[in-house]
């Protein structure tokens, strides 16, 4: 475990090994002022994310902010927050929050783990604002970096709601079916020929996207009814 390197290996050992109720973490580029970091425990939540508003010039160039945008966007649909800033690398966190976490994301997606298991274990998390400077040192984030992230999450949702996803992803089904479905209504109305064959075949792939994105809504449902009652049973055992 201790001769492992990276960011994620270094916060995984910190978060084992740190005998404290909550952990700050925090790149050391010089990004991140520590200032804020009475700002993140003054916050009474399971993570308090610094949420990086206040942009220096040249901290973070427009293709980086509109990746980190996205990959926020997606975060939230597969795991019904609604944060501004998962992947930013200052954060308190309390320990129990965190506690049976696999930790197997490595990189730059560690932020995205913890706070996925965070959510999916009915944590609160919260934000709190926070400045952001122009790093000290060569970047090393890059665009292949956003693309192996969005793909974590993807496996992180996986991992904690499967249902919705392997549904959602069913769902899709209705793209080509409704493609076809087109076709076979162009040739039927303008060129007078009928295919039933492919007609039946679009009927059915947009009748089956359309069940299986009710039960990804049933899914997704059900994962925020089951997260609200664990919160509810934290609070009244004041866990």
């Amino acid at each position: 475990m201790f001769c492992r390197r990276g960011k994620a290996d270094a916060i995984r050992t910190a978060l084992k090994l740190v005998d404290a109720d909550v952990v700050v973490v925090m790149d050391a580029d010089f990004t991140y002022p520590a200032e804020h970091i009475k700002d993140l425990l003054s916050q009474d939540c399971d993570e308090v994310i610094g949420a990086r508003r206040r942009l220096e010039p040249g901290s973070q160039r427009l293709l980086f902010r509109f990746g980190n945008w996205a990959l926020t966007k997606w975060f939230n649909l597969l795991f019904g927050t609604s944060l501004s800033d998962v992947l930013s690398g200052m954060y308190a966190v309390r320990r129990r929050a965190v506690s049976g976490l696999e930790f197997s994301s490595k990189g730059f997606s560690i932020e995205a783990e913890i706070a996925a298991h965070v959510a999916s274990t009915g944590g609160v998390i919260c934000e709190v604002p926070i400045r952001y400077r122009r790093r000290v040192g060569r970047k090393k984030l890059s665009l292949r970096h956003g693309f192996q992230i969005a793909r974590d999450m993807f496996l992180l949702a996986l991992r904690y709601n499967p249902a919705f996803l392997i549904a959602l992803g069913a769902a899709l089904l209705a793209v080509p079916g409704l493609a076809l479905g087109a076709w076979v209504a162009y040739r039927w109305i303008f060129l007078g020929v009928k295919h039933y064959v492919w007609g039946i075949i679009a009927f059915a792939l947009v009748a089956g996207g359309v069940a299986a994105g009710a039960v990804a809504a049933l899914a997704l449902y059900l994962k925020r009814m089951e997260i609200r009652l664990m919160r509810l049973l934290k609070a009244r055992c004041g866990a």
